[in-house]
């Protein structure tokens, strides 16, 4: 699906794949998302060394594309066990060291790469976090596919000692932290959506400064199913979060409150996850649109304090 009257947005193209500096032309990225959760991809030979700044511009949903990151896919080298390794820059230009909902979309990105009549994709991937399994059923055509991904194995989480919760009045039930190669603090709580996480959420992230953390509020629905919200380091509220939902299952888990096999009910839709060695997090991916990014001068200028 082509979107011919975009606004053109500056991005350096490679001769290979997509985009690298000191190269000039019109590289394609594709726009996807994860219940919600959405994400700009390119292929590249490599990372350009302003993708920063390339983030923050693109992902902008006032003056860029809009989105939630933006993936770089670039070629490992050698015969290792990845082809391919996954960059994200949140919409803040931060890098984050590895996304649930990000990977499952760069599985379809990696899918509508091959040829049309492509049914269903096994890719490993190489991340700042280890490695990660994707497995996609569904065509290289279809705008939907159902996505899964090994999330690896629970790690221990930043430290929450002196860590003053405040949610504006609501009780907490219990709180732990976790890592799934990112950071996440987990609260369990009667109901995520009362709570003003746009107000508490960047100030419950600063007590973990300056790396952060991702911050979920759930609450338990059944053995069985979950409720989740989360403020993501980077990226602010997001209508999903693949590795927050891992946390607060693997979490929940732990205090024996959920199965094995959990729904988690995000604002964007349902994820599932697995709990095991690996942690699996499945659900559907979308396909959105095709924008063509163009090379040369800046068209927004300098960043400036606004």
């Amino acid at each position: 699906m082509g979107i011919p009257d975009e606004p053109a947005h500056t991005l350096r193209t490679g001769r290979g794949y997509g985009s690298v500096v000191g190269e000039t032309g019109v590289v394609e990225l594709t726009r996807h998302h994860g219940l919600g959760n959405d994400f700009l991809i390119t292929f590249a030979d490599d990372v350009p060394a302003d993708a920063a700044d390339v983030a923050r511009r693109l992902c902008d949903r006032m003056d860029g594309i809009g989105a939630d990151g933006l993936v770089f896919g670039t070629p490992v080298a050698g015969s290792g066990e990845a082809d391919w390794r996954f960059t994200l820059f949140n919409s803040d230009g931060s890098p984050a060291e590895v996304s649930g909902n990000g990977l499952r979309c760069f599985g379809q990105a990696l899918l509508r790469r091959q040829a049309d009549g492509t049914s269903g994709l096994e890719a490993v991937v190489e991340t700042p976090a280890g490695h990660r399994r994707i497995t996609l059923v569904g065509s290289a055509t279809d705008l939907e596919v159902d996505a899964t991904v090994e999330m690896g194995v629970a790690g221990t989480g930043p430290s929450i000692e002196g860590l003053d919760l405040d949610l504006g009045g609501f009780p907490v039930q219990a709180v732990d932290s976790t890592d799934f190669g990112n950071p996440h603090l987990v609260v369990v709580v009667d109901d995520p959506g009362a709570v003003d996480l746009a107000s508490v959420g960047p100030v419950i992230e600063s007590f973990f400064s300056p790396v952060g953390c991702n911050v979920n509020l759930v609450s338990v629905v059944d053995r069985s199913a979950v409720r989740l919200r989360t403020w993501e380091r980077g990226a602010g509220l997001t209508r999903a979060c693949g590795s927050g939902a891992c946390a607060a299952a693997h979490v929940l888990h732990g205090l024996g409150l959920v199965d094995d096999v959990v729904e988690v009910r995000m604002p964007g839709g349902v994820a599932t996850v697995t709990i095991g060695e690996p942690v699996r997090l499945a659900g559907p991916v979308t396909f959105v649109e095709v924008h063509t990014a163009t090379t040369g001068s800046d068209p927004y200028g300098p960043p400036g304090d606004g």
